[in-house]
């Protein structure tokens, strides 16, 4: 009965890959728009925030789960923790939209309005107090964190994900392949970790990526916006807390945390975006490194002559890979 749960996964991709050509040219008959900036004379053609699309093909695809385990299976399903989540990524994609709205051009949100909206995005899971509250820190030990926990680390830690997993974009497909990445090894850790339930909500999302990354990847025809970048940190967060695993996740989002300790370099004004050339290679646009697309194309140029937005995109995937890898060594007496 559990190979029903594919269903499930199959639902979240399909509605991903048939609905999102619909949007595409939706969008390009209202022309929602954006410019695609890494090619050369910024076509505005590119369809925008087809998260959108990614969203609700992931919301169906745990809602028909939620179903099969209640009607086929008729097994006890974790439907407090699973709605909280929910909740929490349909309010950030809420916000995220409200962002695209507005132009990242004209500002958008500000920062400041965007880390209060993403502390009270994470309420419904601070009022099911999910998470354990006891953590295992160096040094110290054990810690018992209390009502600290769920009142302060769980908001610290939606906002942090969230804001956090926004400023290292800017590529095709960088922010989609990075999804499916990080959640198919979050969705691994949960299972290897007891947290079935919560490894099939993960694959719902990397499910809907997939399809998403069809349409997303070099040359891309839609872009994801700040719906499914912000929808992405939050369920990466969520995960983490709700399976209680965050030593890991953290580990994992270390590209996360070398771009925001270079975006603040740049004093958050740097975009992320190269200088293309008419022959559609990337050059930087700094004479210092703001991101790691920056760093992709610096260290990328030192290998080869030409520097194509492909290839800083593979790079840091394979940065990702290979943290990944490292997690699975590193924390192997958790995980196994």
């Amino acid at each position: 009965m559990n190979k029903l749960l594919i269903l499930s996964l199959l639902i979240s991709f399909n509605l991903s890959v048939l609905v999102l050509p619909i949007w595409i040219r939706k969008c390009r008959r209202v022309g929602l728009l954006w410019e695609d900036m890494n090619k050369i004379n910024r076509p505005r053609n590119v369809a925008s925030s087809g998260g959108i699309i990614v969203i609700l093909a992931f919301i169906f695809g745990v809602l028909s789960y939620i179903a099969i385990r209640t009607f086929l299976i008729k097994d006890g399903i974790e439907s407090l923790q699973i709605f909280s989540l929910l909740s929490v990524i349909l309010l950030l994609g809420f916000v995220g939209i409200t962002d695209d709205l507005l132009g990242w051009r004209d500002g958008g949100l500000s920062a400041r309005a965007r880390i209060m909206l993403a502390v009270m995005a994470s309420i419904p899971l601070i009022v099911i107090n999910a998470g354990a509250h006891e953590m295992v820190l160096p040094i110290f030990g054990t810690i018992n964190f209390g009502l600290f926990y769920p009142l302060v680390l769980i908001p610290l830690g939606i906002a942090g994900a969230t804001t956090t997993y926004n400023l290292l974009a800017g590529m095709n497909g960088l922010e989609a392949g990075q999804g499916i990445i990080i959640l198919s090894f979050l969705s691994l850790v949960a299972y290897l970790t007891g947290s079935n339930w919560l490894s099939v909500v993960g694959l719902c999302m990397v499910a809907a990526l997939f399809g998403f990354y069809i349409y997303n990847k070099v040359p891309a025809k839609v872009f994801p916006g700040d719906i499914m970048t912000y929808s992405i940190g939050a369920l990466i967060a969520g995960m983490a807390i709700l399976g209680n695993f965050e030593k890991i996740a953290v580990f994992v989002f270390i590209p996360y945390i070398i771009e925001t300790g270079l975006k603040i370099r740049g004093k958050l004004k740097k975009t992320s975006f190269g200088i293309p050339e008419k022959d559609g290679s990337l050059r930087l646009p700094y004479n210092k490194l703001y991101g790691l697309t920056h760093v992709s194309i610096w260290v990328l140029s030192k290998i080869k002559k030409k520097v194509y937005e492909k290839d800083v995109v593979y790079l840091i995937f394979g940065f990702q890979i290979v943290l990944c890898l490292l997690a699975l060594v590193l924390f192997r007496g958790v995980l196994f």
